[in-house]
């Protein structure tokens, strides 16, 4: 199947209130739409995640995702811009209107701007921002093929990009953009 029929095929999921797979930096991802909060309970469900922890947004650009942003500063932009499009997600200060379903428990939301082709291309054709989170249940490895996707989730999605990983070893790197402290390694 063409890339862009899935595409039409993710999106059209995501804009019913489904949860689909995608192919992202390392590992596959779970996404819906961040602000549907049925998909969102059902994503948390799915994956077994305390809605405490939070979930990741990705994007195709900055404006995708400033409304789920309080105003930075210079100095976060500067520490920020420089690394995207790329495997880097920050965590921003979060306008509060932001469900606490995506920030958890947080007074910051994870952000990333996928320099992932498919990634890419999802969200603009979305035309928004995406859940990411990682295509596992709690505890489990990351799937990094589509035969774990299975084992994991088997015909619970309503929709898998079966398209190619990016070339990282390992998921993004997650760093707060306050202090640019290191949450995650790469």
């Amino acid at each position: 199947m063409r890339i862009s029929t899935q595409l039409d095929e993710a999106v059209a999921a995501v804009k019913a209130g489904g949860l689909i797979a995608y192919p992202t930096e390392a590992v596959f991802g779970l996404g819906c739409d961040p602000q549907n909060e049925t998909a969102l309970k059902r994503l948390l469900a799915l994956k077994q995640r305390p809605t405490h922890k939070g979930l990741i947004l990705i994007a195709a650009d900055l404006k995708q995702i400033s409304p789920y942003l309080a105003p930075l500063t210079p100095e976060i932009l500067e520490r920020v811009l420089p690394t995207w499009p790329g495997p880097y997600t920050w965590l921003l200060p979060v306008n509060p209107a932001v469900s606490p379903l995506v920030r958890g428990e947080h007074d910051t939301i994870a952000v990333r701007i996928s320099a992932h082709p498919v990634c890419q291309a999802l969200c603009q054709q979305w035309e928004g921002p995406l859940i990411s989170t990682s295509a596992n249940p709690a505890t489990q490895v990351p799937a990094r093929d589509l035969a774990s996707l299975a084992n994991y989730f088997a015909e619970t999605l309503d929709l898998v990009l079966d398209l190619p990983l990016g070339q990282q070893q390992n998921p993004s790197q997650i760093r707060h953009a306050l202090t640019g402290e290191l949450i995650r390694p790469s």
